[in-house]
């Protein structure tokens, strides 16, 4: 059994928030230059071209690559030798949140309730998905969510009989409607099976799949690979003003369903698709 601290937690989560705000994920930052040369649009390579030099100046500076630093999504895979000590590891999260946001300058933008809407200053509580896996590791993703992306977010239940072509459709639905709206050019993340809250929790943490990295599922390799052709010749392109690059990439992740659904998520995120990825 080994022991950590959740102080260790905490101080690592501070990190992880300040830097995933700073600096985009080196595949981010290599398919985003790969972009700037592939877009044939005079005005939507000037938007590509502006966009990468805020990335620059934020990475410089450090500063904030966007004003809305989203709301803390974070991913704790626990290996069940892990003894943590200390506290509540919840706490220990989002108190790494907390300093994370007030120590980096970054905007506060939670509200404690739906509803009533008082933000709680601090940027908690985080949004946090847990599981227990074997080993004495801890795996951390921090994935901060801008929401004028996640707005644009949907879920589609469909029917088994509508089969791969109604999961496309579902993908350009949410897409066209998105449009500009997303902050082109996007990143999309689709979650295929499950129930109606795993394919939105596969959605989400799909974005934070390094995009390098290709599905063993040849029908989902192929369908990443047909949706990311397809969605590029909606036209949309950066920044909604026209043009050939209007995703980054597509990563889908996949679960079995039930014999009667075919739940589909799909969580669109913009072009700062910020995610830090540890393992203590």
């Amino acid at each position: 059994m080994r022991e950590m601290q959740t102080e260790q937690i905490t101080q690592v989560i501070r990190e992880m928030c300040i830097e995933a705000n700073y600096r985009l994920a080196p595949d981010m930052k290599c398919v985003f230059c790969q972009a700037v040369d592939q877009e044939e649009s005079p005005l939507g390579r000037q938007v590509l071209k502006q966009l990468e030099e805020n990335l620059r100046i934020a990475d410089e500076d450090m500063i904030p690559i966007c004003q809305d630093t989203g709301m803390a999504v974070v991913f704790l895979k626990a290996g069940q030798e892990v003894h943590f000590t200390g506290g509540s590891l919840t706490n220990a999260v989002n108190e790494g949140v907390r300093r994370g946001y007030e120590e980096g300058y970054l905007r506060k933008s939670v509200v404690g309730d739906p509803i009533e809407r008082v933000n709680t200053r601090d940027n908690t509580p985080a949004v946090i998905h847990y599981e227990i896996v074997e080993g004495d590791q801890v795996d951390l993703t921090v994935a901060p969510k801008g929401f004028g992306s996640e707005n644009m977010s949907r879920v589609f239940m469909l029917k088994p009989a509508d089969g791969l072509e109604g999961v496309k459709n579902a993908i350009l639905t949410a897409v066209r409607d998105a449009g500009p709206n997303a902050c082109p050019p996007m990143v999309i993340g689709v979650g295929i099976g499950g129930t109606f809250e795993k394919c939105t929790e596969m959605a989400k943490h799909a974005l934070t799949r390094n995009i390098s990295e290709k599905p063993e599922t040849v029908w989902v390799r192929e369908l990443e690979e047909e949706m990311l052709q397809t969605v590029n010749k909606l036209g949309i392109g950066p920044g909604g003003l026209g043009g050939r690059i209007t995703a980054l990439a597509v990563n889908v992740e996949t679960y079995p369903t039930h014999i009667a659904g075919l739940p589909v998520a799909v969580n669109i995120c913009c072009h700062v698709n910020r995610h830090v990825h540890r393992v203590l």
